[in-house]
């Protein structure tokens, strides 16, 4: 029946946004080996690398078997901040060792710190390289195999320091590169070209982010990771597949931001917001070896005869954290910063909901808290449609045994069997549409939170009470070795769907008895495509972020006992 077809729409979209996407269009995929990308073979030639175009980054030609060999392998300038640990290569000035001191692999805090960028002969090359790119293709310019020359007494980079390098080309030109860096993750790189030979020299500034190797990723449809930027204040988004197929992407704009993004990390280019620019994401395979590169060239600058010129860039490494973002984007005028954080379409209700988390979770200790708390205050703010929807369910579960009567009489007349259900809605005064469109209006609601517990860093490694020790993995229990109490671990062959933890049982739980005070479909099929949603939904959030699975058994039980006072007042029978 009509209303019956409502709920089940509802259901049936709500389940579409949560996971119909990544199980139709699975995104996931796979490392390339350690052995296959270290073969060290020249990039293919991209046309118009000379001609003012960011060169390809190149690998170096002898390549380590792990990343501290690399990291050994050449001489190097420390980064020690409170946030970071790494170092800057003096062959190349590239900064290509960085490591996130606040965040670790595990929740155990002795774990490794996570890991950013490494160097080229590691077995995942990241990195960021800058440099300036000879309009006519004559003049020498420092490339990846240059070794510079650090000033005289330089230890290391701090937070609020300065490390100055340069290299002289021989031949009229002295490069001279300063890094400094803030006490959270922002770098500056201030380029500088002096001129003391004869000729006028024209140069473009670089600066560019290469990443050898696909790396693994969360695989969800909903979740952008890859290079992304804003363009003339426009965000451009390309998943690593598309930038296969398409090659290079090729953007002028004027400032803007881009780099290479992950779930919870970014590594990004913030060039002058006043200069006009050309950007590109570009792809290169070289037999097994796969490239992923984002840059920015400036426009030509030509430096005359005992002159200089400058260029400069900032650069974001580190942990997309969401006050930091914003904090940046107004400090430097970065257009559209916090975009690096996929918060999806409904953008307008995310962000908010963040704030307010994060204020919750100042105010009680705990981001489990934080979320019941926001549940309640969501479920207060959508009371109004609630009861309203609860209400017209009331009136339909009482009406269920004189529709019942109908269908058995005209069991053989459809068309006659919905005129007399017309009647009977009217003459009891009830709309059975009324009581499915509030839901549709809180799905927008639902999948907001949603896109803020699984994308938001502040839900990684956040603790909860008891066995949730991380609320954005999935309930560590499983009913398959009687949550822990048995010691095997033959569940880690299973499908993670099958993780049913203690947290999605209560859900699924919740999700049954809220069910049960709903009005049944008189329609037998119906009644049993309903009855096993409750199944259906308890194996599907077995592998969702804790966070997520407590919420929504919060808010079936609130709803629960919303929905169960309603109905006793209209004097529905549960």
């Amino acid at each position: 029946m009509n209303e019956q077809r409502n709920l089940i729409l509802v259901i049936v979209l709500s389940v579409l946004i949560l996971v119909g996407f990544q199980w139709l269009f699975p995104k996931q995929q796979m490392v390339v080996p350690a052995t296959e990308q270290t073969a060290g073979a020249p990039p293919v030639p991209v046309p118009g690398a000379m001609n003012g175009t960011a060169p390809m980054a190149k690998a170096l030609p002898t390549p380590a078997e792990t990343r501290s060999a690399a990291l050994d392998g050449s001489r190097r300038i420390p980064v020690r901040t409170g946030k970071l640990h790494g170092s800057i290569a003096l062959m190349g000035a590239r900064l290509d060792d960085l490591t996130l001191v606040e965040y670790r692999e595990t929740t155990d805090p002795t774990s490794p710190e996570i890991v950013l960028l490494s160097p080229a002969g590691a077995p995942h090359p990241y990195y960021a390289e800058f440099g300036w790119v000879p309009a006519d293709g004559v003049a020498k310019t420092p490339g990846a195999d240059s070794v510079w020359t650090p000033a005289p007494g330089t230890t290391e980079l701090a937070a609020g320091g300065k490390v100055v390098l340069s290299w002289d080309n021989g031949d009229g030109l002295r490069f001279v590169r300063t890094y400094s860096v803030d006490e959270n993750y922002m770098f500056s790189v201030d380029q500088r070209v002096e001129n003391y030979g004869t000729k006028p020299v024209t140069l473009h500034p670089y600066g560019l982010v290469s990443r050898t190797g696909t790396p693994k990723t969360e695989g969800m449809y909903i979740l952008h990771e890859g290079p992304l930027g804003v363009f003339d204040g426009t965000l451009k988004e390309t998943k690593y597949d598309d930038l296969k197929k398409e090659g290079s992407i090729r953007e002028k704009t004027k400032g803007g931001w881009a780099g290479i993004t992950d779930k919870y990390w970014l590594t990004a280019l913030v060039p002058d917001q006043q200069a006009d620019l050309t950007g590109r994401f570009v792809y290169q395979a070289q037999g097994n070896v796969e490239r992923y590169q984002v840059d920015f060239t400036g426009g030509p600058v030509t430096v005359a005869p005992n002159a200089a010129a400058e260029s400069g860039f900032h650069m974001f490494a580190g942990a997309k954290q969401v006050k930091l973002l914003d904090a940046y984007s107004e400090k430097f005028g970065i257009s559209r910063f916090d975009l690096a954080i996929d918060f999806g379409w409904f953008y307008f209700l995310t962000k908010p909901f963040f704030y307010l988390l994060q204020m919750l979770n100042t105010a009680l200790g705990n981001m489990g808290l934080a979320i019941l708390a926001l549940t309640v205050l969501i479920k207060a703010a959508m009371f109004p449609l609630a009861n309203k929807s609860y209400v017209s369910m009331s009136k339909m579960k009482n009406l269920q045994p004189q529709m019942k009567v109908l269908q058995e009489r005209f069991a053989e007349d459809k068309m006659r069997l919905q005129q007399e259900m017309m009647a009977l809605y009217k003459s009891e005064k009830v709309n059975p549409v009324s009581g499915c469109l509030p839901m549709l209006v809180q799905i927008p609601v639902f999948f907001a939170l949603y896109k803020v517990l699984f994308v938001a860093i502040e839900m990684r490694h956040a603790p909860f009470y008891g066995w949730v020790h991380d609320l954005s993995a999935a309930d560590p229990t499983t009913i398959f070795n009687l949550f822990g109490l048995i010691p095997w671990d033959a569940v880690n062959g299973l499908p993670s769907f099958m993780h049913l933890g203690v947290w999605p049982l209560i859900m699924g739980v919740t999700m049954w008895l809220q069910q049960k005070l709903n009005p049944q479909p008189t329609d037998p099929v119906q009644a049993k495509m309903m009855s096993f949603l409750p199944i259906v939904f308890t194996f599907l959030l077995g592998s969702f972020a804790a966070g997520l699975v407590i919420y929504w058994a919060w808010s079936n039980t609130l709803s629960i006992l919303q929905q169960w006072v309603i109905m006793r007042k209209a004097g529905a029978k549960s």
